[in-house]
């Protein structure tokens, strides 16, 4: 089995059991695309202010968002074996709102947006129709495997 390092830093707290399903969302998804084993992602739970500052600070969006991902692709100083993917940023109270629009668990919701920042440090994108097909697809796919109720973003 791979071992990955997943860093969680949460601004808005969650119950430990969403914790340790977002983290099996993360690793299933690095085992899904083959990812070498020993690398890391920081991921932080935090808020709709915080996911705004950054969503305009990077992308010149000024509204906040569900997920923000900062794909690094660095070998960690002084451990030539590990490599740090990037950080994942996700606003927990947007994630509860679509959650209760959707009609599913929070855990779900939060599962959906760590496998989709993840794909996206991994390169994933859904800017063409093909794009966003082939994520998609592999997003559900990580999904049903963890056995989360959602499988794909509701389509805006």
């Amino acid at each position: 089995m791979r071992y990955y390092r997943i860093q969680m830093q949460q601004k808005v707290k969650v119950p430990q059991s969403i914790v340790f399903g977002i983290r099996t969302a993360v690793n299933e998804t690095l085992r899904h695309e083959n990812v070498r084993a020993r690398s890391a992602v920081n991921i932080l739970l935090t808020n709709d202010d915080q996911l705004r500052d950054l969503n305009n600070a990077y992308l010149g969006i000024d509204e906040p968002t569900d997920v923000l991902s900062f794909p690094a692709g660095e070998v960690m100083p002084g451990t030539p074996d590990k490599l740090h993917l990037g950080d994942i940023a996700i606003s927990v109270p947007y994630a509860k709102r679509r959650a209760f629009a959707e009609q599913h668990s929070l855990k779900s919701e939060l599962q959906l947006l760590a496998v989709h920042g993840t794909l996206h440090l991994l390169g994933y994108d859904h800017e063409t129709p093909e794009d966003k097909d082939l994520m998609w697809g592999v997003q559900a796919s990580i999904l049903a495997q963890v056995g989360s109720e959602v499988t794909a973003p509701p389509e805006e």
